[in-house]
């Protein structure tokens, strides 16, 4: 199996190259960033931090009612963003509000967890407005192509600087940047629900699922040729990443436009 080893001290020099031309590129001085206390988000406020006057960065924390945002303060802490930067911002009201007016069912936690990931969209860009700034998202490749976003929710932002990285690599540059060890033991989740868990709800890790996509995005070998690569024991979780991927492959072509 391929090692998911890079260079990261190079890949953290290469992405703060590009957030600066990004930026200077189109004459934005400003970045505003939705921190949610996991490794992704603190890991892109980290290279902004690198690329970018303190000063000129405005974290945004959306949380959903009483949820805990103690590990998205630590990161803002443990790089000294001042506080005249930060805003928080309880998008309960908002999503309580859009549910009763959608009359989504109490009890269907992904419609619900799709409104909040797209109020927090429209509190992040209304926000950006309000400081002529950019909107820096914190999805890496690992979530792209196993379809793990709400399309117009999380998945919305102005410039991606995690979008060549695999989940196991942002871990790499999250160690490479010295971030708080709790940043590198929680298990990922997209805060929709109470203890929710990518991996447990996609049934399958992301270093498992990291080779799977190597071998087919960037290796492009045949899916029927793939299981062949892994131990016997892990066929079946193979085979589960390669149904899920091609099942959430629409995602990537939405909107679907008429070519003439």
């Amino acid at each position: 199996m391929h090692e998911m080893k890079i260079d990261a001290s190079a890949q953290i020099s290469a992405i703060i190259l590009f957030l600066q031309k990004t930026f200077a590129g189109v004459s934005k001085k400003n970045a505003v960033i939705a921190v949610s206390g996991g490794i992704d988000s603190a890991l892109s406020l980290s290279l902004l931090v690198k690329a970018m006057p303190k000063e000129q960065i405005w974290p945004i924390l959306l949380p959903y009612d009483r949820q805990d945002m103690s590990d998205a303060e630590a990161i803002l802490d443990f790089w000294q963003i001042p506080p005249e930067n930060r805003k928080v911002l309880n998008i309960a009201s908002m999503v309580n509000a859009a549910c009763k007016s959608l009359q989504t069912d109490s009890t269907d936690q992904l419609r619900k967890g799709n409104i909040m990931a797209r109020m927090r969209m429209i509190a992040v860009f209304d926000y950006a407005k309000s400081k002529d700034a950019l909107v820096v998202g914190t999805e890496n490749k690992s979530e792209y192509y196993l379809g793990y976003f709400t399309r117009f929710g999380d998945e919305a932002s102005d410039v991606e600087p995690l979008s060549n990285l695999y989940k196991t690599e942002v871990r790499q540059l999250a160690k490479e940047l010295n971030l708080p060890e709790i940043f590198l033991e929680k298990a990922p989740s997209a805060d929709l629900w109470e203890d929710q868990s990518d991996e447990q709800e996609l049934g399958f890790s992301y270093e498992l699922a990291d080779q799977v996509i190597y071998y087919l995005i960037d290796q492009k070998i045949a899916p029927k040729e793939i299981a062949g690569l892994f131990p016997k024991d892990q066929s079946n979780l193979v085979e589960k990443i390669l149904e899920h991927i091609n099942r959430v492959a629409f995602k990537h072509q939405v909107p679907y436009s008429i070519k003439l």
